[in-house]
């Protein structure tokens, strides 16, 4: 069965440059080039990330005597570098981390929050209406306090090996020697052409001197970035949120023409992390554990699971259109909650326990058990047990597939999975000395009412953070991880993190084979199919059943760790450049 639906799949070596030669790029995805079934294997530690040089500069400092901590920052330093349309210092991650030393389990909240004068009219027209999304993206009017930086520096002072200067330094040698730019990143320019040639910086930096996108193998080199990270390697996060670098962010903002943000210098001073506890729930014998809000990932994601948990996956297998069918309406309906409850828990009440109690979602569960896909009418949000009561309306925020993820496993048996973005590729398409500016304001819902005039929770406040589907997850066994697994894809993370689990957790796929398989992804209703892959083959079961099914390419970048008795096993997703390695 597992071989029907790999089907397609050409196995080759697993070496490092090889996995990074065969990954797909953006246009071509419906067409998966040749991977590995088998996940690349290690005894002591491992990283696996969206980019050869991220990986293979935390795998360096590993092998320095470095732990998960340090290779994180010098993981997502260079991924800033060389993946600068996904994540950087000038966004914000979500960090899942497992504290081997005290047994813990933990999460920090690195998400952008809303400047202190932002006010329900940010996202509205003179008329009082929404404006549509590229017009709020595009300039300054989007950029969220940034938090990457301030989630690297706070966690590695806390729990670092190595001295904060050595993790930084990487980064900073391979700015100043340069890098040659990756398929990936030259289609990436090209399909955002117009948008990056708006402001100089970009148009700059993404294109030659006749205007055209920088192409692949061309050595890329930026002093800018490096003179920035020189900065913050002297003087840790003050470097980044005060003095000459936090004004010239805000001067860039604030002046960004013909769309002008609110961004202030006090907004970044004030800017702290939050250290929240993990949201787990458990499925069959294992707790999976992610973050909780302000992002909706291990809730929905926990929902699909704990809504699916009544019925023999397992049995059923990849192949079977019931079991999609199953996945899918489950996903409907947890889609349908996460509309309606979830957002910044700092500042809206939020059902959080009773969204995954076990009574409610058995209750949700019974929907689930026809032969047919759910009526429009049957997909609504539920009744979870809230500590309160609160009326609220349903969210139409866009979140568009961007971002990153990436997993680290060090000797000691510390363990990473961090989500990492700028929300839509190359984020405001503003750059301030060498690193771009995010766009994680337009996460929140543009209206902040719906029309029966209820409350969204997912509205724009002063200091509240956006709603985020990005779901680094950590999955437990016995008090010990066992996986370390994420994606970046905008709301259809949660559908993809979710696949890769009941791949690995009922159909006993190893890692590698988990975030190759094709995807099936339902959010509000049309079941959208991985074209150009044996997942296809599902189609017209599906549309018998009365879903709507809709062929497009779905980028997927899954990285994920599994912590095995025997080892590590990594895997990374054919669909991108990313690879895993360790020893």
């Amino acid at each position: 069965m597992l071989a029907a639906v790999l089907a397609g799949f050409v196995f080759g070596t697993p070496a490092l440059a090889q996995q990074a030669a065969d990954r797909v790029q953006p246009e071509a995805a419906t067409s998966l080039k040749p991977v590995s079934a088998e996940p690349v294997r290690a005894k002591r530690f491992m990283v696996a990330a969206a980019n050869p040089l991220a990986t293979e500069a935390g795998r360096d400092i590993l092998r320095k005597g470095g732990n998960a901590i340090d290779a994180m920052v010098t993981t997502q330093l260079v991924l800033n570098l060389v993946e600068p349309q996904s994540s950087g210092i000038g966004g914000g991650a979500f960090l899942v981390f497992f504290d081997a030393k005290a047994g813990r389990l933990t999460t920090f909240d690195g998400r952008e929050t809303a400047p202190a004068a932002a006010d329900p009219t940010l996202f509205l027209d003179e008329a009082g209406d929404p404006l549509t999304f590229y017009d709020a993206v595009v300039g300054g009017r989007s950029v969220g306090t940034p938090g990457t930086l301030r989630l690297l520096f706070d966690t590695h002072e806390r729990f670092g090996a190595l001295d904060w200067k050595s993790v930084v330094q990487p980064a900073i040698d391979l700015a100043k020697a340069g890098f040659e730019v990756s398929p990936r990143l030259s289609q990436s320019i090209a399909g955002d052409g117009e948008r990056l040639k708006r402001f100089a910086g970009t148009r700059e930096y993404f294109f030659d001197a006749n205007g055209e996108p920088l192409q692949p193998g061309t050595l890329l080199k930026n002093e800018a970035f490096a003179r920035t990270l020189q900065t913050i390697a002297d003087a840790g996060a003050a470097g980044f949120y005060e003095g000459a670098l936090a004004e010239a962010i805000v001067a860039t903002v604030q002046n960004a023409e013909g769309n002008p943000g609110r961004l202030a210098l006090s907004d970044l001073a004030n800017y702290r992390i939050v250290e929240r506890e993990p949201v787990c729930i458990t499925y069959r014998v294992q707790e999976v554990c992610g973050m909780g809000p302000p992002s909706s990932g291990a809730l929905t994601v926990g929902q699909i699971l704990g809504l699916i948990e009544p019925f023999d996956i397992e049995a059923l297998g990849p192949g079977s259109p019931q079991a999609w069918r199953l996945i899918g309406d489950a996903s409907r309906l947890a889609f349908a909650d996460r509309g309606r409850y979830m957002a910044d828990i700092d500042f809206v009440p939020m059902p959080l326990k009773g969204l995954l109690d076990k009574d409610y979602l058995a209750s949700r569960a019974e929907l689930l058990k026809g032969e047919k896909a759910l009526a429009e009418d049957q997909v609504q949000p539920g009744s979870p047990p809230w500590d309160h009561a609160m009326l609220l309306g349903d969210d139409t925020a866009i979140e568009l597939p961007s971002t990153s993820h990436f997993a680290i496993a060090d000797a000691a048996g510390n363990v990473v999975s961090m989500t990492t973005t700028i929300e839509n590729g190359f984020g405001s398409r503003l750059m301030v000395e060498g690193f771009l500016l995010n766009n994680e304001l337009t996460d929140f819902s543009f209206a902040t009412h719906d029309d029966d005039g209820h409350t969204i929770a997912n509205a724009v406040a002063p200091g509240k953070r956006p709603r985020s589907s990005m779901a680094p997850t950590i999955v437990m066994r016995d008090g010990k991880p066992v996986l370390a697994i994420g994606s970046p894809g905008g709301s259809q993370i949660i559908g993809y993190v979710a696949q890769a689990l009941i791949a690995i957790l009922d159909w006993d796929m190893n890692v590698q084979q988990a975030v190759a398989l094709p995807h099936l992804v339902n959010r509000f209703g049309a079941f959208e199919i991985e074209a150009g892959t044996s997942a296809t083959q599902q189609s017209a079961a599906l549309r018998d059943m009365g879903f709507e099914v809709k062929e497009s390419d779905l980028n997927s970048g899954l990285h994920a760790i599994s912590i095995t008795p025997d080892g590590l096993e990594g895997g990374a997703d054919p669909r991108r450049e990313g690879v895993a390695a360790g020893e």
